[in-house]
Order: C-alpha cells, then sequence, then structure tokens
C-alpha cells in the first residue's frame, strides 16, 4: 500500500459525510506506520468507539470506508471467526460492522455488514507468526495465503460497500 499522510487519509472515505470526516480521529500508530508491506489498514476511532475505518486499494488507489460498530447485546462466550482475516477468537472480539453504501443507495439507507476483528487489526493478526525484526525468513505459504486472503476479502468488502464492480 502506498504511504498516505494525515490529509491525504481524509479525503479517501468514500462513503463519509462531512461530520464523520471532521470528527475522524487517527490512532497513534498512524504516525509510524511502514506502509509498504500492508493491503489494508483499519483502526476504531479512539473519540467515538463505535466508528472504524478501514483502508485499502483497489485497482492501486487508495480508498477508504467508515464503519459502525453494532451495538452489543448480552454477553458472548462463543467463538467468533472474523470474515475478512478467518481468524477464530472469543466471541467478544468480533463484531458486526456495517458500512452505509455510496451514492443513491446510501441515501436509502443501504448499508453492508460483516463480522471483523473487534480492534480492526487483522492486517497485525494474519502476520502473528512473523519474526519481529526483517530478516532472509521467508514467509510461510500457510502466512501468504492468509494475508492474500485477507486482502482479498477486504477489497471485495471495500468494492462492495463502495459500487465498484
Amino acid at each position: 500500500m502506498q504511504a498516505l499522510g494525515e490529509h491525504d487519509l481524509r479525503s479517501l472515505f468514500g462513503n463519509a459525510n462531512a461530520a464523520e470526516l471532521e470528527q475522524l480521529s487517527l490512532p497513534v500508530r498512524f504516525f509510524v506506520t511502514e506502509w509498504a508491506p500492508l493491503d489494508t489498514f483499519g483502526w476504531r476511532d479512539p473519540r467515538v468507539p463505535a466508528r472504524g475505518y478501514l483502508v485499502t486499494e483497489l485497482e492501486g488507489m487508495p480508498v477508504g470506508i467508515v464503519l459502525r460498530a453494532a451495538d452489543r447485546t448480552g454477553s458472548r462466550h462463543r467463538a467468533a471467526i472474523c470474515n475478512l482475516c478467518r481468524t477464530h477468537q472469543p466471541g467478544d472480539q468480533v463484531e458486526l460492522f456495517t458500512a452505509r453504501r455510496t451514492g443513491a443507495a446510501g441515501e436509502r439507507g443501504d448499508s453492508v455488514g460483516t463480522y471483523i476483528c473487534a480492534d480492526l487489526a487483522c492486517q497485525e493478526t494474519v502476520r502473528l507468526g512473523r519474526p519481529p525484526a526483517p530478516s532472509e525468513v521467508q514467509p510461510s505459504v500457510h502466512e501468504l495465503e492468509r494475508i492474500e486472503g485477507l486482502a482479498r476479502r477486504t477489497r471485495a468488502f471495500v468494492a462492495d460497500v463502495l459500487g465498484v464492480a
């Protein structure tokens, strides 16, 4: 993914309204992110916890969507799976996120939803087995498949929200 500055990032969110863009808070890690190895960048808004953001690239261009976490009801004691990184986790670590569609569909209130890691850190989750420092060790085939799968599913979800075929 190409490196993004704060101004560039704020212009990416195709399904955001003016108020959402004005309230957007960046995570501290944004300012130290190494963008080159990333296929997606997601975070929860530190000031508006029910809001999240997901950035990826479609056809070589960075795009983003604003997400809203569904209200939690009851306690979750079962395991759950993130639909983006396909990681099994305790149920309280996976949440239903919805994103308002762009254009006329979004104006009618249409949205798309899926279950995603509650911290939106799927990019880190699929790389958990990797050495902490760069080395000559190549990622395993399994790790590469997980990384490519996350990228493919994230792009498909974002494209669906943005109405890109």
